[in-house]
């Protein structure tokens, strides 16, 4: 499997951000990548930056985002906005580098 940064969702996501005034998420913490051979059934999914290791390495918490390419790039513009709002909406309000789950 292999990830590259991808820019163009970087920049949706930005613009998603500001468009749907979710003012508790920052878009320079969270990071975006696009896969190629995952053989997983998802569209996208969002990867966490735990405490612990924000305290081992002194940085702030932070997200990524991976799309996975064979899937996601076939989808729509309005079907991309969708995918791409629901992993923001994993993304706690404290933006503490946890995750929220599917059930809340």
């Amino acid at each position: 499997m292999e990830w590259v940064f991808a820019s163009d969702i970087k920049k949706e996501i930005s613009r998603l951000i500001k468009s749907q005034a979710l003012i508790h998420l920052f878009s320079e913490r969270i990071f975006c990548f696009r896969s190629f051979g995952s053989k997983s059934r998802a569209y996208a999914r969002i990867w966490s930056f735990p405490r612990i290791w924000q305290k081992a390495l002194g940085v702030k918490p932070a997200y990524c985002i991976e799309v996975i390419s064979k899937k996601f790039d076939k989808l729509s513009p309005e079907e991309k906005e969708k995918v791409l709002i629901h992993e923001l909406n994993h993304i706690p309000k404290n933006f503490s580098g946890t995750l929220l789950g599917h059930r809340r």
